[in-house]
């Protein structure tokens, strides 16, 4: 379910936390749902519970997820999920855009060659449109 790079540059929390949102985006982690407790993706990442902890936090003021006694942390549904700020939301998705690019371009690719990645990608998510 989860992967990460223990030698790239982006933090393990964001990389759990980009992966889980990843799921729950792509339909693979469903609305009640549980996700792995923090121990245990912890143990199964080989990192420290406090960063999965953090990951889970974050997850949760994202309003994917929700904490529940006894059950550790469940997907939420859209309809309980608070809606993100639509402002935010594009800010948010502007400035991962920008930092791609800038991945792209140093590492030498094309704007042709980012526009078919970015393409490809889109289809993998959208794969009924």
């Amino acid at each position: 379910m989860i992967t990460i790079n223990l030698e790239s540059a982006v933090p393990i929390v964001e990389q759990v936390h980009a992966e889980i949102r990843q799921s729950i985006a792509s339909g693979l982690l469903r609305p009640g749902e549980p996700l792995p407790t923090v121990r245990q993706l912890a143990q199964d990442l080989g990192i420290n519970l406090n960063t999965v902890a953090r990951a889970y936090r974050l997850l949760e003021s994202d309003g994917l997820v929700t904490s529940i006694r006894g059950r550790g942390s469940v997907v939420r549904s859209a309809r309980e999920a608070p809606a993100i700020a639509e402002q935010s939301l594009k800010q948010r998705i502007g400035q991962s855009i920008r930092t791609l690019i800038a991945d792209a371009r140093l590492a030498g690719l094309e704007r042709s060659e980012l526009e078919a990645l970015f393409v490809e990608q889109a289809r993998s998510q959208w794969p009924q449109e």
